[in-house]
């Protein structure tokens, strides 16, 4: 009745884990369930605008959204630039900018508009939104198994089926052993022990924990705010060899600021700060308006103070790459025009106003280029004035990061439009192996197929429409969630921070999935070994006994001084339930990882868990027997 009880209690506590992991995930899908609102949308079909329940929109229906309305459906903008909450998906209260045209159009439905008005073309059908499909990926506790979950199963189902056969032939050599000694053993070697051998010795430890660790990994993935479209993909992180990663907003800050003045032309830096000032006033890029701070810094010179009555400011432009002033006279003449931008640009600017250039501009470019700057050139109609140095700043502390990755053997590709002298400067202040300059999607996608060819894997971070054959090729792709709909249909995970160094967490997720995975394994399989030779000579204690005494000469091999047959199976049994609860913390919490070469992780590994499954069940078997014998349960 006791080993029937435990024996239930085993399965009981092994299907615990998986639901407790589970519960986890089904509560966080709960929240994003109580997010949904009952929304209704602006149709429009032609010029004319209806009202109608989001649940009746169709993909490639377009609405209007203007401030404090909800968006009803995923989409793109196709026309406008909005401010959006998305706190009811990422978490995150700071508004962000969607706008048309660009890598920033996809939106989400459940978000609110905060200002202006877009208009969105649906991209979703009805029950497979994006929020849809992440309540479905949470509540999708019943996964498909990973490769190495099913390579997992098949070495314990062959360890299982070695146990069995040890324990199925165990009867026939008790019997023989027991006639040859003239004993009885029928009363020892029954089905019953029998069967608690098996359960006890095939690795259900480890059977009981696997699904709640894969679990508990998807969940950790969550709580990060990335959503993993399978269980494969996290345990593809956790092997990743190569990591493509883009320069802008994950290497750098991502804002070009301005550093220098460089004059030429045998003007002052003062000179040269404030004909660069005048001409930023009017560009509201990142760029021009570190220039105005620099100048304010450098020489005191305040934008505010300036009193220009002639003065019509030229704002920055994509198609001339330029911003500048027109100062004209009292009596409506042309005193001076100054511009400032890019050197090409500028150049052409000075020719056609009658000017030349010096060898001075093309030596303080190429120092600035080597460097891994952005050269912008200053010029007063038809005089070149100098170089601003624009530097897009190495994050703090990304060098340490990819040195972590180099110990975890993980080799680093920066991504950069640069030029390859930028792209070459930029790649060694920050650390990584490698880089590609002036990329584009057919190199970005060239170089993950040569790296697969040679048998490795490769992770990858994108946004645009450009990066999604990279991101559909590389093992693990990670697409932001600010990023276009092809961009998140194509990679295997969604970043919905959209953070790109989000990538290096999960590849560190990973590896703890893998780890956790290893640790619980060596520890199951090395326990059940220990169980092995803890029990056995217990069973056969009073095996070959000589007449008159209760022991025999196995019970030299009774290390723990079981009391009994029965108690040392009974105790086995109740330790074998209990090391499963024990161990639910550690397969929901996951292993500690840190960031160690594979042979350190393999000595760590064997020595806390391996030797710990060895041990423990010692202690853990005698602490039980001493206890059930106390209280009279034998």
């Amino acid at each position: 009745m006791q080993i029937t009880l435990w024996l239930w209690f085993t399965v009981l506590f092994a299907n615990f884990a998986e639901a407790l992991a589970e519960g986890r995930g089904k509560a966080q899908a709960e929240s994003l369930k109580k997010s949904r609102v009952q929304l209704f949308a602006r149709r429009l079909i032609g010029d004319k605008e209806e009202q109608v329940s989001a649940t009746d929109l169709k993909k490639g229906d377009t609405v209007i959204c203007a401030a404090g309305d909800f968006i009803p459906a995923d989409g793109e903008v196709i026309d406008g630039i909005s401010s959006i909450d998305e706190s009811a998906i990422t978490g995150e209260s700071a508004p962000v900018i969607r706008e048309s045209g660009g890598d920033r159009s996809a939106v989400t439905g459940g978000t609110r508009v905060i200002s202006d008005h877009i208009i969105v073309r649906v991209t979703s059908e009805q029950g497979s939104s994006f929020l849809d499909r992440i309540i479905g990926l949470i509540e999708n506790a019943k996964r498909q198994k990973t490769p190495n979950e099913i390579a997992l199963s098949i070495v314990l189902a062959a360890l299982s089926i070695m146990l069995l056969l040890a324990v199925a032939t165990l009867k026939f050599f008790a019997d023989y052993s027991a006639q040859a000694a003239h004993q009885d053993l029928s009363l020892i070697v029954t089905v019953p022990v029998l069967i608690s051998l098996l359960v006890c010795l095939i690795p259900t430890t480890i059977g009981g924990l696997l699904s709640a660790v894969g679990i508990a990994g998807m969940d950790r993935l969550i709580r990060k705010n990335v959503i993993a479209k399978s269980g494969r993909a996290i345990e593809a992180a956790g092997d990743i060899d190569v990591m493509l990663i883009d320069k802008t907003g994950t290497i750098t800050l991502g804002n070009r600021m301005a550093t220098e003045f460089i004059p030429i032309n045998g003007f002052s830096e003062k000179e040269l700060a404030e004909a660069a000032q005048l001409a930023s006033l009017s560009d509201e890029t990142p760029e021009g308006r570190s220039i105005v701070v620099l100048a304010k810094e450098r020489f005191q010179l305040r934008a505010e103070s300036l009193t220009l009555p002639g003065a019509h400011f030229v704002p920055f432009s994509a198609h001339t790459r330029m911003s500048g002033v027109d100062i004209t006279r009292s009596d409506g003449s042309m005193e001076k025009q100054i511009r400032k931008g890019a050197v090409e640009s500028i150049k052409h600017y000075v020719e056609s106003n009658g000017g030349h250039f010096s060898n001075e501009l093309d030596s303080a470019v190429s120092q600035i280029c080597k460097s891994g700057g952005t050269p912008l050139a200053v010029a007063s109609t038809d005089r070149l004035l100098g170089v601003v140095h624009l530097k897009d700043m190495v994050k703090g502390g990304i060098a340490e990061r990819f040195k972590e990755l180099r110990k975890m053997g993980i080799r680093t590709i920066m991504i950069t439009g640069d030029n390859p002298l930028t792209a070459a400067a930029i790649a060694a202040e920050a650390g990584v192996d490698d880089f590609i300059a002036q990329a584009t999607p057919e190199s970005k996608l060239q170089r993950i197929r040569d790296e697969q060819r040679r048998g490795l894997l490769v992770a990858m971070t994108g946004d645009g429409t450009n990066d999604a054959p990279a991101l559909a090729q590389a093992d693990v792709g990670v697409a932001m969630n600010t990023g276009t709909q092809a961009a998140r249909e194509a990679g295997n995970m969604v970043d919905l921070d959209s953070s790109p160094t989000k990538i290096i967490e999960i590849v560190e997720t990973g590896k703890q999935l893998l780890m956790t995975r290893g640790s619980l394994t060596t520890f199951s399989i090395a326990n059940d070994l220990a169980k092995y030779f803890a029990i056995l000579p217990a069973m056969f204690i009073s095996l070959y006994a000589p007449a008159q005494t209760l022991t025999g000469p196995l019970a030299t091999f009774n290390l723990m001084a079981l009391h009994s047959p029965h108690s040392a199976i009974l105790s086995a049994v109740i330790f074998n339930a209990l090391i499963i609860v024990a161990l639910i913390p550690l397969a929901l919490k996951g292993v500690s990882y840190h960031a160690r070469s594979a042979a350190e992780l393999l000595r760590r590994n064997l020595l806390i868990y391996g030797v710990g499954g060895i041990i423990s069940p010692f202690i853990g078997i005698k602490i039980i027997d001493i206890c059930i014998v106390s209280i009279g349960l034998i």
